[in-house]
């Protein structure tokens, strides 16, 4: 699967991401890419388009942020880059959130990759140029 979109076509993109989502029975999204493709734009445009009032911000400090749906269940998101390896990302509690049946929205993944459900869509995310970004699906 893949998509080619403009930030003005990133709703729609990302809802057709949650819906590919529905379909492989996933509840984890690792988002892989470049400094700068736009990891944290997809995952606010995600959260938008679950109907959560709050605004996404990069979890860089924080390394996991919480938001809740309309029918008030977490949406997790998640900012591993500052982690070292998977034995910090288990000290900060990523386990909780990946593992708690609600989605969760993983970026920078690769550091601790062996964290993840075996069912999480991979997602990555690469610049075509300043406006279009190319999304594709990965085992």
């Amino acid at each position: 699967m893949e998509w080619v979109f403009t930030l003005g076509q990133i709703g729609d993109t990302a809802n057709e991401i949650l819906q590919y989502l529905n379909k492989v029975s996933g509840n984890v999204i690792a988002l892989y890419g470049p400094m700068g493709a736009g990891k944290t734009t997809l995952t606010s445009a995600l959260i938008r388009q679950l109907g959560c009032p709050d605004i996404a911000n990069s979890p860089t400090f924080s390394i996991i942020n919480q938001y809740r749906d309309p029918s008030n269940q977490p949406v997790y998101h998640m900012d591993w880059y500052r982690l070292r390896d998977a034995e910090e990302a288990i000290g900060a509690g990523v386990e909780d959130a990946l593992y708690s049946g609600h989605l969760c929205i993983v970026e920078w993944p690769e550091i601790a990759e062996g964290l993840l459900p075996e069912n999480s869509l991979r997602l990555h995310i690469e610049p075509v140029d300043e406006v279009t970004r190319r999304i594709f699906v990965s085992d």
